[in-house]
């Protein structure tokens, strides 16, 4: 008789959902003790360097090699733009930026991320109904991928917007520390909530009002609120738009606002509009259904944007009540060369999932569609009350309390998408990875500073061309 066989005592390997549903799971101490375990192989300090990765790094032809999905027309418009300081060079250079970043030490934890963080890209809109809350507003390059990404590119920004307001260096540096330290802190706390808590959580005007150090602050955030909340398509489009033979149309603005004439485009238009729809939530295409497109034009929006494929459109309801949309073309994240490709083929899918997963609240219009032409998009209201805080001239104090607002806001961002308690574990309680982070920025706004120049040289020698604007 044949003895029984014996179970074999390997086990079959676990999967990376395995894995990530183990952690799910764990207690709060065991994912702050894996964060902190983490310190080892990639020790806090070690994000304090910066050195390019290759002596052939040649800032002028990658960013000529991120023309190729724009329109030849407006590639001198975003250099203009670009050319106006080394802050709005860094501004319109992510995809430099992100390459420069994934050469970098990260410890392998992944949220959902901006992709192009910069202090620009966080301001003020409008909540479905109607109240102003402060938050990411840009999500053209979100995709899953480090969070040390996001907070080494907003701290950056926040050290060559300084120099560009003359401030000193050691300033420079410690508002990027200040950055830092409000994002550890922040996420220590959320860490501690629910993940319920967590996803309710955002910072409505109030509370930054209520967050103001002194009358004459909380003054000037009562006129902030109260002006974004004129900044609402009712207000643009007579500024925008005329009566033309009895019909409001856009007024052709060349390059900035112009119409595409082509036999077939307002056919095209018409069914990039219908797939538009089918993206919405049902409830969502009721409210749609309400506006008739009345004119569609080509807008350009940005720097980082300027020269893809945007447009905006001209609706109305019945009772001639105007509707602006914002069609903008969605190319492959800059991150995706660096962290994977993304698991949609639309990428304004990409955009729209990535912004819901990271916003507090989305604009009720937020959605999808893709041209006949293969060119895809990503659709919200041109204006909501969206408007980013001023930082030109700001004092030192103002960028200061800004860089902590922005800080806590990221926090709460990447705690939607990713392990509070494991990123916190690792950040610790200590200033060590905000004086990582401090050193890291200076030395990389001096890279920007470099870089900027060479597009400076570039256009000197000729090598680009740049349209520099009326108000420039």
């Amino acid at each position: 008789m044949s003895e029984p066989r014996k179970r074999s005592s390997k086990r079959k390997p676990k999967t990376i959902e395995d894995l990530r549903e183990d952690r799910n799971f764990q207690s709060r101490k065991q994912r702050l003790e894996a964060g902190k375990r983490l310190r080892d192989s990639v020790p806090r300090a070690a994000h304090a360097t910066w050195k390019p990765s290759s002596k052939q790094r040649d800032p002028v032809a990658l960013l000529e090699q991120s023309n190729r999905h724009r329109h030849p027309e407006l590639v001198p418009v975003r250099y203009g733009r670009m050319l106006r300081s080394p802050f709005t060079f860094l501004r319109g250079s992510a995809g430099l930026m992100a390459r420069d970043l994934a050469s970098l030490p990260n410890t392998g934890i992944r949220v959902q991320a901006c992709g192009d963080c910069h202090l620009l890209n966080f301001g003020l809109f409008a909540t479905p109904e109607r109240n102003l809350i402060f938050d990411i507003n840009d999500f053209d390059e979100t995709l899953p991928a480090p969070w040390e990404w996001d907070i080494k590119r907003l701290a950056v920004s926040f050290a060559v917007a300084a120099l560009d307001n003359r401030l000193e260096r050691k300033q420079a540096r410690q508002l990027a520390m200040a950055c830092v330290s409000a994002y550890r802190k922040r996420m220590r706390e959320l860490s501690l909530m629910s993940p319920l808590d967590v996803w309710y959580d955002r910072l409505d005007a109030q509370t930054l009002i209520d967050m103001a150090p002194n009358a004459a602050y909380r003054k000037a955030r009562e006129a902030l609120m109260a002006k974004a909340r004129t900044r609402i398509g009712d207000y643009l489009y007579p500024q925008i738009s005329d009566e033309v033979g009895g019909r409001r149309r856009l007024v052709d603005q060349p390059p900035i606002l112009f119409h595409v004439h082509e036999a077939d485009f307002a056919k095209r238009v018409k069914l990039a509009l219908k797939d538009y729809r089918n993206s919405l939530q049902p409830e969502r295409r009721v409210l749609y259904d309400r506006y008739r497109l009345e004119d569609f034009a080509v807008k350009a929006v940005g720097i980082g944007s300027v020269g893809t494929f945007c447009f905006v459109g001209l609706f109305f309801s019945a009772e001639n009540n105007p509707l602006l949309l914002q069609f903008k073309e969605a190319c492959p994240s800059v991150l995706a060369p660096y962290a994977g490709a993304s698991e949609f083929a639309n990428q304004g899918q990409r955009v729209v999932t990535g912004q819901r997963l990271s916003q507090s609240a989305s604009d009720i219009f937020l959605g999808w569609t893709e041209g006949s032409k293969g060119r895809q998009f990503f659709v919200r209201q041109l204006r909501d009350m969206k408007m980013s805080l001023p930082v030109e001239g700001a004092s030192f104090e103002q960028m200061a309390m800004y860089a902590e607002v922005c800080g806590m806001t990221l926090a709460r961002a990447h705690a939607k998408s990713g392990d509070a308690a494991l990123i916190s574990g690792y950040l610790g309680k200590s200033d060590a990875f905000d004086s990582a982070i401090g050193s890291f920025a200076l030395a990389y706004a001096g890279q920007n500073a470099k870089d900027y120049r060479a597009l400076v040289d570039a256009e000197r020698k000729g090598r680009i061309k740049a349209l520099r604007e009326v108000d420039d």
